[in-house]
């Protein structure tokens, strides 16, 4: 079984509802191109974003046209322990009368749609940076001891060790670092050999530095995701997420991915 589909384990509905959301559909579409009701809907993508672990089910359904459509990508999801995530945003309902149920592919949307979608585009752009530019001259000190104090939590010291074990090809004590709906799923051995086909060939990292730390309120207990900005041997630029839990005291690893 392709490791996707083992770590994720997402049943046919739901991938049929995923490869309806990669279309361009949203929710109340889907659910009248599929006959059934929004909320059927909206369940099926909770699920969804709770085993890919993402906070968006377009997200989740990009992910999967890649590892159905395209083949499994060279950095895929280790794995991501269940998360509740909120409800999925709205969007616009596009090719919605050739969405099929049975495959995922790419929506073909009119020229002057895109030509209008890149003007404004760029000029959300423009409002975003002229007002990132007014807030950095009016405020850097706040935001400087904000990003210094979630560098320094103890989540993302955890989280920043745990990925230096993974570095030195320490699998064993890696998985020892894991939570034990992780290790459910996945046995040791699973792991090594995971690390093996997708961390491995990344080489020595060269710099980690980090990005943010977040917090998705899902039961039990919530989660802290932790993202870092990880230049290798072999990819230059690419962002780790880990996600942690609270376990007999402790922060304990429910996932990563490299992307």
């Amino acid at each position: 079984m392709p490791v996707n589909e083992l770590l994720w384990g997402l049943t046919e509905k739901e991938k049929q509802t995923l490869r309806l959301i990669v279309r361009g559909h949203d929710a109340k579409s889907a659910a009248r191109s599929l006959g059934l009701s929004v909320h059927t809907i909206n369940e099926r993508l909770r699920e969804a974003r709770r085993k890919m672990a993402v906070s968006s089910s377009r997200e989740a359904a990009r992910i999967l046209l890649d590892a159905e459509g395209e083949g499994v990508p060279v950095h895929p999801p280790i794995f991501m322990e269940d998360m509740g995530i909120g409800e999925d945003a709205a969007c616009l309902e596009v090719d919605q009368a050739r969405a099929l149920p049975g495959g995922a592919g790419r929506a073909h949307r009119r020229p002057w749609i895109i030509t209008g979608v890149l003007l404004m585009t760029i000029a959300l752009g423009l409002l975003a940076l002229a007002t990132l530019s007014q807030v950095s001259t009016t405020s850097p000190p706040a935001a400087t001891s904000a990003s210094a104090a979630a560098e320094s939590s103890e989540a993302a010291q955890t989280a920043r060790e745990w990925l230096t074990l993974i570095d030195q090809g320490r699998w064993e004590e890696s998985y020892r670092g894991t939570g034990s709906a992780f290790q459910k799923l996945n046995s040791l051995q699973v792991w090594a050999a995971t690390n093996e086909k997708v961390r491995v060939p990344l080489g020595p990292v060269i710099s980690r530095t980090f990005l943010r730390q977040e917090n998705l309120p899902a039961p039990p207990y919530g989660y802290e995701v932790v993202k870092f900005r990880t230049s290798f041997a072999n990819k230059a630029d690419a962002v780790e997420t880990v996600s942690l839990s609270r376990q007999d005291g402790r922060w304990r690893v429910a996932g990563v991915t490299i992307e």
